[in-house]
């Protein structure tokens, strides 16, 4: 497995607290740093929403096929600001054991949270991608892109999809993540490309300027504009 960190940070950014001035702007950075990966198998896969504006960039630099992996977090009943994992497109799912102790979530709530979250999912993919088909990933070296993790749940579901949609080979791009986190997307990729690695990361917009909400609207937007996927 190889990570590349194109520029270790300390907690402070090295003296630039807010390194990108918006998705866009974080996109081009990325997609500067993949120059290596246009090859004619590649597919980029963002992770809505925040993720697809960065991976428009990358999918538009490398001219490959642009798709999402739609992952949904699942939350602790009555708290939602605490979160138990994550369920994703290919059946994926991952509980946070650690969560779920701590607050005495138990199995009937879980399956009750996992089936709602679920449901949002489907439906969610089904606005997202409009009357695009999936883009094929077996055998092809799929490019993750997300605006950054903090503690690299969803990223991490989203990686476990690429895998089990026969992916060859999968690549974690991202903008922003402490290295943490990174070591444990570690265990589900090939590789990582990352730019900044905060010790600390409470919170993804921190290190943004612009960190306006993304709509389901503006990601099939992204995704209608890009062309026609390759299928082979």
């Amino acid at each position: 497995m190889r990570v590349v960190l194109l520029r270790g940070s300390n907690e402070h950014g090295e003296g630039s607290s807010m390194p990108f001035g918006d998705r866009d702007e974080a996109g081009r950075r990325l997609a500067g740093r993949l120059a290596g990966y246009r090859t004619a198998d590649a597919v980029v896969l963002g992770v809505p929403r925040g993720g697809v504006p960065v991976a428009r960039r990358v999918a538009e630099a490398l001219d490959a096929p642009l798709d999402v992996i739609v992952v949904r977090r699942l939350r602790v009943p009555d708290h939602p600001e605490l979160g138990l994992g994550a369920v994703a497109e290919a059946d994926v799912r991952i509980i946070d054991d650690e969560v779920v102790f701590r607050t005495g979530v138990g199995e009937r709530d879980l399956a009750a949270a996992e089936e709602r979250a679920r449901a949002e999912l489907a439906e969610q993919a089904a606005r997202l991608r409009a009357a695009r088909s999936r883009v094929d990933v077996a055998g092809r070296t799929a490019i993750v892109v997300d605006d950054g993790a903090a503690t690299g749940t969803s990223t991490h579901a989203a990686c476990r999809v690429a895998r089990e949609q026969g992916a060859s080979r999968v690549v974690l791009a991202l903008p922003v993540a402490p290295p943490e986190a990174l070591r444990r997307l570690a265990e589900v990729v090939d590789e990582i490309v990352c730019l900044e690695t905060p010790l600390a990361l409470p919170s993804i917009g921190e290190w943004y300027r612009d960190f306006d909400e993304v709509r389901d609207a503006d990601v099939a937007a992204l995704l209608g504009a890009t062309p026609a996927p390759r299928t082979g």
